[in-house]
């Protein structure tokens, strides 16, 4: 709780302080406009002073005095825009700047804590499980029920690591592409049946098409087709329909995971494609996850010149959408 006031009153501090400071200089801008024009004025009072009612050229010498204190007013006006959008822009560029990039650190923040409780959670029930075999004399039924829960964590940790690199990899644009074209049906087929052999208690509903075939990377692909479906997973209650329907319509193949969990809030629709982004604080979650999941997605998607969406499932959830242009 004090954290999190923390991380809120720095937020609100350096908004406040950014744009009393904004204030400040746009008063001093307008201040020293003001200034100008009057000591623009003063002047001309002063020439008008030393002029004599009978000179003969009297006349020219008002109208000269009038022109260069206009010429001068323009000039003011002319510079003082010019330097105060410039300004404008620079600080509108900062805030923003400013804004994301404290954003951006406390994401990091929820990332490292999140990491560290996905790392910790399965090595400790690992080495928990390990522990167990060998100082007691269980037999083979527990030891194979333990032997198989310790490497669904194993996978678990596996999965996250793979996550990492590939979000590194992607980002530093050092993937080392080998796209050939493959089965995508099978792809989605086999990976809904280990979900289902991992996850005996939730409700499936599968409806793929056969032998779709798509030109990408494998691993990615598959990479995909797992995060979306292990998200349906992480938002959606046991007992409620996770629906993995994959077709063509048309020359584009269509990939959508359909959950009845708590949905996506509108203002969050774009921003879970985020990297480290979650709804919610770190500490208010009781879904497990790192953030990169959605995001690694995001990208996959775009490597593959396809566009991932998600969209309202009614009457309650999410539909997150795959559309693969093909060749």
């Amino acid at each position: 709780m004090i954290s999190r006031l923390l991380k809120i009153n720095k937020l609100q501090f350096v908004r406040v302080v950014y744009w009393l400071f904004l204030t400040y200089m746009v008063a001093a801008f307008i201040w020293w406009y003001v200034t100008l024009v009057k000591q623009n004025d003063q002047i001309a009072n002063v020439q008008y002073g030393t002029m004599q009612s009978n000179d003969p050229i009297l006349a020219q010498k008002v109208h000269a005095i009038q022109d260069f204190q206009l010429r001068k007013n323009k000039q003011y006006i002319g510079e003082g825009l010019t330097i105060l959008c410039l300004f404008l822009l620079g600080a509108i560029y900062v805030y923003r700047s400013l804004i994301q990039q404290i954003r951006y650190s406390n994401q990091q923040q929820n990332f490292m804590m999140a990491v560290t409780h996905e790392l910790k959670t399965p090595i400790a029930i690992t080495q928990l499980n390990i522990e167990t075999l060998l100082k007691r004399n269980l037999d083979a039924a527990q030891q194979k029920k333990m032997l198989e829960i310790s490497l669904l964590e194993t996978q678990r940790l596996d999965n996250l690591c793979n996550n990492i690199l590939l979000a590194s990899q992607l980002d530093m644009g050092q993937y080392q592409s080998n796209a050939q074209v493959v089965n995508f049906s099978y792809i989605v087929s086999s990976t809904v049946q280990g979900f289902k052999n991992r996850f005996p208690e939730r409700n499936f509903v599968d409806e793929i098409q056969d032998d779709i075939m798509l030109k990408g990377e494998s691993v990615l692909v598959q990479l995909l087709v797992n995060n979306l479906i292990d998200n349906a997973i992480k938002y959606s209650a046991v007992g409620t329909i996770i629906t993995i329907q994959l077709t063509t319509q048309g020359a584009h193949i269509k990939l959508a995971v359909k959950d009845q969990g708590v949905g996506v809030p509108i203002t969050d629709r774009e921003k879970i494609f985020e990297k480290f982004y979650r709804v919610g604080a770190e500490y208010t979650r009781s879904t497990k996850g790192t953030g990169l999941g959605l995001y690694l997605c995001k990208r996959i998607a775009a490597f593959h010149n396809a566009k991932l969406e998600v969209l309202p499932n009614e009457p309650k959830g999410s539909i997150f959408t795959f559309t693969y242009l093909a060749n």
